[in-house]
C-alpha cells in the first residue's frame, strides 16, 4: 500500500504467496518473509489469488513489468510441467544398485526413445514355455523391486512362464501422481521394446502385467495402440493415485480386446476398491475370460501375499492356455 492506493492482480493457479498469511511460508535466516513467488503445488491458492501488489498513483504502467514477468514465468512453469522428462540419472543409479545383486534371471539392455534402459529376463524352468510375461513395477521403483515386481518375475518361471521385468520411467523421490502423468507416454516405447525382445526369443504368447503406477503407464500405451500386440492383460492394484489427486480420465477399457485380470487386495486403497466397482459391469464386454479376483488380507503392495498373488495369476493364465 502506497499513498492509499493499491491494485489487486489475479494470479495464476500456481502462484503461492509466501507471506505471513500463507501456510507454506517460511522465514529466511534473518526472520524476513520473502515476497510472492511462483511455486507449483501451492496449497493456499485462495490467498495467493487475492494478493495485493502496491503501485504508485497515476502510474499504472508500472505494473506492466510485473505482469509481464508473471506471464513469462507462468508459461515457463507450465511448459516444464507438461513436458517433464523422466530422471535418467536416477534410473541409472537404480540399475547400478540392483544389477550386481540379481541372482535369478539375466539383466538385458533395451533401447527406447534413444536411451538404454534395464530389463531382467528370466526363462521358464519348463520347456516348452506357453509364453512370457512383461512386468511393469510401481511408481519410482525398479524391475527387481521386492514388492510385487521382483517376486512375480521369479515365481512365474517356476510355473512355466518366462518373464521380462522392465524399468519404467522414474522421477525424483518426492514426485506425486500428477507429476508422473507427464512421463506416462515414455513407457509406451519401453513396452514395445520389451515385446520386440520377446519376439526375438521366439515367444509368441505375451502377457502384460502391471502394478500400481505401472497400470497407468500401460493404460496410456493401450489407449494409443490397443491390445493387438499382447494376448492378455493383468492389472494389480488398478487405479491407485495420491491423496486428493484423482484420475483425470477413466482407463480406456474399450481399447482392450484380450482377456483381462484385475487382482486386488481386500485392504487396498479406496481408489483401487472403487475401480473394481467401475470395472465389474465391463468385464464381459472386454472378453469372456476376463475376471476380477480379490486376495483377502492383502494390501496394495501384497506384503506377505506375494506367493498367493503369483499363484492367482498363474492359475488364471492356465485357464487361458487350456481353455478350462
Amino acid at each position: 500500500m502506497e499513498n492509499g492506493r493499491s491494485v489487486r492482480l489475479k494470479c495464476s493457479r500456481y502462484i503461492a504467496c509466501q507471506c505471513a498469511a500463507c501456510a507454506d511460508c517460511l522465514p529466511d535466516t534473518r526472520g524476513n518473509r520473502p515476497p510472492c513467488i511462483l511455486f507449483t503445488h501451492a496449497r493456499n491458492r485462495e490467498h495467493a489469488n487475492s494478493h495485493t501488489i502496491p503501485v504508485k498513483p497515476n502510474n499504472i504502467l508500472s505494473l506492466l513489468p510485473v505482469a509481464t514477468g508473471i506471464l513469462i514465468i507462468s508459461t515457463a512453469l507450465l511448459t516444464a510441467t507438461t513436458s517433464r522428462a523422466s530422471d535418467l540419472q536416477r534410473e541409472q543409479r537404480l540399475a547400478d544398485e540392483i544389477v550386481e545383486a540379481i541372482l535369478d534371471g539375466e539383466p538385458v539392455t533395451l533401447t527406447a526413445n534413444h536411451h538404454d534402459f534395464l530389463g531382467i529376463y528370466t526363462e521358464s524352468v519348463t520347456e516348452p514355455a506357453p509364453g512370457a510375461a512383461i512386468i511393469l513395477h510401481g511408481r519410482g521403483m525398479h524391475p527387481d523391486w521386492s514388492q510385487v515386481a521382483g517376486p512375480l518375475r521369479i515365481a512365474l518361471p517356476e510355473q512355466g512362464w518366462s518373464t521380462l521385468s522392465l524399468q519404467m520411467p522414474v522421477l525424483g523421490k518426492d514426485a506425486s501422481f500428477y507429476d508422473y502423468e507427464a512421463v506416462f507416454p515414455e513407457a509406451g516405447p519401453r513396452i514395445d521394446a520389451g515385446i520386440e525382445f520377446l519376439r526375438a526369443q521366439g515367444i509368441q504368447r505375451i502377457i502384460l502385467i502391471a502394478h500400481s503406477c505401472g497400470v497407468h503407464m500401460s493404460m496410456t500405451w493401450l489407449e494409443q495402440q490397443g491390445s493387438g500386440d499382447i494376448d492378455a492383460y493383468v492389472g494389480i492394484g488398478m487405479g491407485a493415485t495420491d491423496y486428493q489427486q484423482p484420475m483425470r480420465k477413466p482407463f480406456p477399457f474399450n481399447r482392450i480386446e484380450v482377456p483381462l485380470l484385475n487382482v486386488y487386495g481386500s485392504e487396498d486403497y479406496p481408489a483401487v476398491q472403487r475401480q473394481t466397482e467401475t470395472l465389474a459391469p465391463l468385464l464381459a464386454g472386454i472378453h469372456p475370460d476376463s475376471r476380477q479376483i480379490r486376495i483377502s488380507g492383502a494390501d496394495h503392495y501384497f506384503d506377505d501375499y506375494n506367493e498367493e498373488l503369483a499363484a492367482t495369476i498363474s492359475a488364471w493364465l492356465v485357464t487361458l492356455v487350456t481353455g478350462e
